[in-house]
């Protein structure tokens, strides 16, 4: 576990140095996300590495805490420090952003697949605190239910630009989030008040964010709190997008999707970046087994697309369309020619479980906001239709 601590906390040290001191922590800051992890997972050896028996939970917690007490400080040094130039403060803002939508993006990811309900509501806050809370519902009820089909916003398509995925996956993502999490509530056994909607929560916990940073700083405080939001949402966006892109579940014999699969996602065998990340980049071994804690996720070079760079690498490189595109679409059709002749699989029947290389499991989603710890329930077939009508709940490992 001492790696994924040193590389995923090693930025906010120097961060913190740069709020309070300011002139070359700031760049040291800066590069202490980029060019740090650029060149030790290019002079490193690549990952595969067998799956830790720690579940993490003591770092992910650690590193939800430091989160808030990072953004209160990059939000005093921005509108109170006079010791800092315009130039310094910037490259805080860009070296805090990038942490958050790299480092504390994987770690809210982390939490709210946890069964525990306060992890899992740690994770609500720290996607609150970004002004985007509503994908704690998304992800789960989602993302998880429809990855790599056209029925996912947040599934990238081939010959997708990022931009023009970003505001589909925001704006679709928000809606059907909403739909899913109120249509679980209408078939909830017990009639709960409107104001414990999920959607009322992240609400209330980006307002209280503001708030405090309105306390802390004022106008600007708050100025400096939507900036570090965006800068950071874009960041967790183009992960979604790279890790699925053009990736696609066949539709089988009987008009519904294959189960996910180890070739739905893209991944990432780097070291140091893999580390810092919290193994988010290892993503079909997520997507089998989404209950899975982060130390014990596996990587498969034969059935699991592998990405040509580490995945910061990749997000830089999908802000460049063209390149992207001349980078990728050749992998996604050598990917889909590979998985092309599959026979259609047999539905198994309800409560079977899967086996690790991509048949059914017994589903559980957590609910991120009752007082009880989660049972498992046995999924359901996902209708083959074009509407999404968030019936049908993520499935998990019933490890999660």
């Amino acid at each position: 576990m001492s790696r994924f601590a040193i590389a995923s906390t090693t930025p906010v040290l120097c961060i913190l140095l740069a709020c309070f001191y300011g002139g070359l922590w700031t760049g040291v800051a800066v590069a202490s996300i980029t060019l740090v992890v650029f060149f030790l997972d290019k002079l490193t050896p690549e990952d595969w590495q067998a799956p830790l028996e720690s579940d993490g939970l003591a770092l992910s917690v650690t590193l939800g805490l430091v989160h808030f007490v990072l953004m209160g400080c990059v939000v005093w040094a921005v509108s109170c420090g006079n010791h800092l130039t315009a130039l310094e403060k910037n490259l805080i803002v860009a070296a805090a952003s990038l942490w958050f939508g790299q480092v504390s993006n994987s770690n809210a990811h982390e939490l709210i697949h946890r069964t525990s309900r306060w992890p899992r509501r740690l994770g609500v806050a720290l996607y609150s605190s970004l002004m985007f809370g509503h994908h704690a519902s998304a992800h789960l009820r989602v993302h998880h239910v429809h990855a790599s089909t056209n029925k996912d916003p947040n599934s990238s398509r081939l010959n997708e630009w990022f931009y023009a995925f970003a505001w589909r996956a925001w704006t679709q993502s928000y809606a059907a989030g909403f739909k899913a999490e109120s249509m679980a509530r209408a078939r909830a056994s017990r009639d709960t008040p409107m104001w414990r909607h999920p959607y009322v929560l992240y609400c209330m916990l980006s307002l209280g964010t503001m708030a405090a940073a309105f306390a802390i700083g004022g106008v600007i405080g708050v100025v400096t709190l939507v900036g570090l939001a965006l800068y950071s949402v874009g960041q967790l966006l183009l992960s979604d997008y790279v890790q699925h892109y053009g990736l696609r579940r066949k539709i089988l014999a009987d008009g519904k999707y294959e189960p996910i699969g180890p070739a739905h996602a893209w991944n990432a065998p780097h070291w140091y970046s893999s580390a810092m990340m919290l193994n988010a980049p290892r993503h079909s071994e997520h997507h089998l087994h989404p209950g899975r804690a982060f130390p014990q996720l596996d990587l498969d070079g034969d059935t699991m697309p592998m990405l040509p760079h580490a995945l910061p690498v990749m997000a830089v490189i999908a802000l460049i369309p063209p390149i992207w595109m001349r980078v990728m679409n050749a992998r996604v059709a050598e990917w889909d020619r590979k998985t092309a002749p599959r026979p259609a699989r047999q539905i198994a029947p309800q409560g079977a479980a899967l086996s690790r290389k991509g048949g059914l499991i017994a589903a559980r989603v957590p609910n991120l906001y009752d007082d009880t710890e989660q049972q498992p329930f046995s999924p359901r077939p996902e209708p083959h239709d074009d509407h999404l009508d968030g019936s049908r709940e993520s499935r998990t490992d019933e490890r999660g």
